[in-house]
């Protein structure tokens, strides 16, 4: 399914691109936060343009700095999609570490990697305190693996606890978000096309690249929700079973069609306000 030489090019196109700027985002990490903070927004839009990519966002990004940002996880491409919205970093399992050129590309936005077993969940929640306290965005998948974008698995409450943690005094802003891939070429992917593009399971990842690359234009649907403190429920649990909640309703919306847009940036088009800001 797809064109192989459409599939040849957006892969050519992605590689020159990012052998260009990975020598910068080197530098900027040992130089310069600041830059080395927008170099990967700058970085997966154009990522966005070259693979055909649409994104949709609807509600406001958190203007708040740091946000803890927690996301439903169905594919590799989330990283490209919520990159291109956001100055941030996330956080990963550990094996992502030692993929090939991912793992690099990882470790340049200074990703935050972790063991999934429980029993590490206090070091890296303190990790991940530390880069909250020195004003770092950071992306939170709770569902601890990816799913196939149809609905949001169980979030592990573990690493709520990071949520606990004030920032010159202020409560950190959590933000809920739900994205979802939901067309193809303009026509919605459905329950049974949607795997063309999340990527779970034990699907081979260099044949769904391939597969995905030769395909048409995506569209992508990315909701922000309602930002909330973790005062507001006072336990770990309490918040992860609120922030569950606002994802898995907005997939169920966004996949359905029926959440209103309240910004559309086609390709790459404009930054959205709460981020300009």
């Amino acid at each position: 399914m797809g064109s192989p030489l459409r599939a040849a090019i957006r892969l050519v196109m992605f590689l020159g691109w990012t052998v260009l700027l990975l020598p910068l985002q080197a530098l900027a990490v040992v130089f310069d936060r600041k830059a080395a903070r927008r170099i990967p927004v700058f970085y997966h839009r154009n990522c966005c343009r070259l693979l055909g990519f649409r994104v949709a966002t609807r509600g406001t990004i958190s203007p708040a700095r740091p946000t803890l940002f927690v996301c439903n996880h169905s594919s590799y491409l989330d990283i490209t999609i919520l990159g291109s919205l956001v100055e941030g970093s996330f956080v990963s399992k550990a094996e992502v570490a030692r993929w090939p050129l991912f793992g690099t590309l990882a470790r340049l936005q200074r990703t935050v990697f972790i063991d999934r077993r429980s029993t590490q969940a206090a070091n890296h929640a303190d990790e991940i305190g530390t880069r909250l306290a020195a004003g770092d965005n950071l992306f939170l998948f709770p569902e601890g693996t990816s799913s196939d974008g149809n609905r949001v698995l169980p979030f592990r409450s573990a690493l709520f606890s990071v949520a606990q943690h004030e920032v010159d005094g202020a409560p950190l802003a959590v933000q809920p978000v739900s994205i979802a891939y939901t067309r193809l070429d303009g026509i919605p992917l459905g329950r049974a096309l949607r795997p063309l593009y999340t990527w779970f399971g034990d699907m081979d990842l260099g044949a769904h690249m391939w597969t995905m690359l030769g395909l048409g234009r995506l569209t992508v649907e990315v909701q922000f929700h309602e930002p909330v403190t973790f005062a507001q429920f006072g336990s770990r649990k309490a918040l992860a079973a609120h922030t569950y909640g606002a994802v898995a309703n907005g997939l169920a919306a966004l996949n359905a069609g029926v959440a209103p847009i309240t910004k559309r940036r086609r390709r790459l088009g404009r930054r959205p306000a709460a981020e300009r800001a």
